[in-house]
């Protein structure tokens, strides 16, 4: 699939500290701006909130205004099969934001902030203060949060979408990073089409595939290492997208 001709672009942002920085952004650049969890305290002009099922009422928004909408598994669950399930894409939210970014609104580009995935071992981890740093949680979806980013770009790219990583700092992403003037010309991406169906059917030949979304309730039987040759073949597949920073 390639973009159609007044495609949409996606901000999503996190709740990492840095997030605050979209404040210097100007966003109406962007179609659809996806909040996670906490971040629709960032910033009003939001239009999507995604949270998971645990997600606590106390810390949702009082009301959703005109434009504004929640995006719960019932919603998220179906688009994050149409590209394979949560085991092969990694369960952490990040990246079910910009899997539901990719299938819902089929951008030309998607922008993400404050979803670095790297916490200091002291002071804030997010733009909030102390927070629970989820992505590092013991789970064998996550044991490559690299590989499985790299997963999302090569996929994003195969459906003509764009990726970028706005924050300035050390990120378990491998987007390129794209600078806060965001009026520069869109890249260019090259992707092995080939190569990506290839991957693909090997993971469908693992059969790690639950329809529910609640992959850690399956009784699985998980070979990890069959898990990291495909989690090792998606990232050598990212370095072959001609892209570069701007």
């Amino acid at each position: 699939m390639l973009p159609q001709k007044n495609s949409p672009k996606v901000l999503i942002l996190g709740s990492a500290p840095n997030v605050v920085a979209v404040k210097d952004i100007d966003v109406s650049y962007y179609d659809e701006i996806i909040v996670i969890n906490n971040a629709w305290q960032v910033l009003g002009s939001w239009t999507e909130h995604i949270f998971p099922y645990d997600f606590p009422q106390e810390s949702k928004p009082l009301r959703y205004t005109k434009g504004q909408r929640p995006i719960d598994e019932k919603l998220f669950v179906r688009i994050q099969n149409e590209f394979g399930g949560f085991i092969y894409a990694g369960g952490t939210m990040a990246f079910t934001a910009l899997y539901w970014a990719l299938g819902e609104h089929m951008p030309s580009e998607i922008h993400i902030l404050g979803c670095d995935m790297v916490y200091p071992d002291a002071g804030k981890t997010h733009f909030y203060g102390a927070g629970n740093p989820d992505p590092l949680r013991e789970d064998f979806t996550l044991r490559d949060l690299s590989a499985k980013s790299a997963r999302f770009m090569c996929l994003a790219a195969r459906n003509g979408c764009s990726t970028y990583n706005l924050s300035d700092q050390s990120s378990k992403l491998c987007f390129p990073r794209r600078s806060r003037n965001i009026d520069a010309n869109p890249c260019h991406l090259l992707i092995n089409n080939a190569s990506v169906q290839s991957i693909l059917d090997q993971e469908k030949s693992l059969g790690y595939f639950i329809s529910s979304g609640r992959y850690w309730e399956a009784d699985l039987k998980i070979d990890l290492q069959a898990l990291d040759k495909v989690d090792q073949q998606w990232k050598m597949l990212s370095h072959t997208i001609a892209v570069a920073d701007i």
